[in-house]
Order: C-alpha cells, then structure tokens, then sequence
C-alpha cells in the first residue's frame, strides 16, 4: 500500500509533545546548557504548526548558553525559518517533514532549514539555481505575515540559501556579538515609565 492511504478513522487524543522525541534526543529540548557543549545538533520536525513549540524548545536549548536576548533573537529566527518551511514548501503538506540543523562556532550559531521542496511544483533544471530575496518594504509591523525573510535578512548576521527549490536549505548565522544588530539597539532604546501619583 502506498504511504500515503489514510488510516482508518482514529479516536483523537492529547499527547504531551515530549512524548513524540525519542529518549537520545531530550536533551535538545530542556532549555538547559549541556554538560559538553555539542558542534552540531540536527532534528527533523512533523509538517505541522502544531509541533512550533516544540520548534522553539529546541531552539531555544541550542542557544541556553548564551543571555535572554540572544536566545530570544535566535529563537525567533528559528522560528520563521521553520514557518516558511510549512508555509511555502512540501514539507507543510500532510507527511510533510523538514530539518533543522544547528552549528555552533566561536563567532555564532548557523541555522539551516531544509525543506521538501517548492510547494509549487517548480523544479530546477540541472545546474539553474534560484536564490532567494528578502524585500525590506515586507518589514512592516502593521501586516500579519510575509515578514520571515525581511526579519532573517535585517536581524541575522547574514543568511542565505542554496537556490534549489526542490530541495531548498535556507540557513543564517546570528553572531554572539549582537553589538551594531537592530536587535540591540531597539532593546536598548530606554523605556519610558509613567510616574504614579
């Protein structure tokens, strides 16, 4: 039978996210620093909105030794890499699946996303590449989507991905140093406070 027949009608049921990581694999989401930091940590996530908590529990624990700002910025990165993956990519789809990898360095963490391809049908022929762009214009807050790049491409360090649809990579690098990031200086900006009287 193909993969694809539907199961017979199944009784729905609540289950802890937990539960669906295997035991060699809960250490990446316990929002801990590990005992040896690691080098590289990949997992691969269900096509499903529902499973981005347990997306930005992962994210999260990748950057736990680092201070609440950093690991918000990363976390947030993350997290639109993984919703373009579901939004514009097969891996949305039902049994869809698509990777994140994380690379720690000296400098900063790398992120990559690998997805399951253009949900469009649009293929590369051998050798065509095609890159993305990020639009600044698409950074506006008044709008409730479509600003996943032009965030990657404003607060990350740098990005990039390797221009096959069919089988898209998107990564970026967030530098330890957030000193110069948009990030840092909007969190810097002094808040103003109301006196009560």
């Amino acid at each position: 039978m193909p993969v694809t027949t539907p199961l017979a009608a199944l009784p729905e049921v609540t289950v802890p996210l937990g539960e669906l990581v295997p035991p060699r694999c809960r250490h990446y989401f316990t929002g801990r620093i590990d005992r040896a930091p690691y080098r590289t940590r990949r997992y691969d996530f269900g096509g499903s909105a529902q499973y981005m908590p347990l997306v930005r529990a992962f994210l999260n624990t990748c950057a736990a030794d680092r201070d609440g700002d950093y690991r918000y910025l990363f976390t947030l990165l993350g997290s639109e890499l993984a919703n373009n993956a579901l939004e514009h990519s097969r891996s949305g789809k039902p049994f869809g699946v698509y990777t994140l990898a994380c690379e720690r360095t000296r400098e900063g963490l790398r992120l990559t996303c690998r997805d399951q391809g253009s949900r469009d049908g649009k293929t590369s022929t051998f050798g065509e590449r095609s890159y993305l762009r990020a639009c600044s214009s698409e950074l506006d807050l008044a709008t409730e989507s479509g600003r996943g790049l032009a965030l990657i491409d404003t607060l990350a360090t740098s990005w990039g991905d390797n221009g096959i649809p069919d089988h898209r990579q998107v990564w970026f690098f967030l530098a330890y140093d957030l000193t110069g990031n948009p990030w840092n200086t909007q969190s810097q900006t002094p808040k103003h406070h109301t006196s009560r009287s």
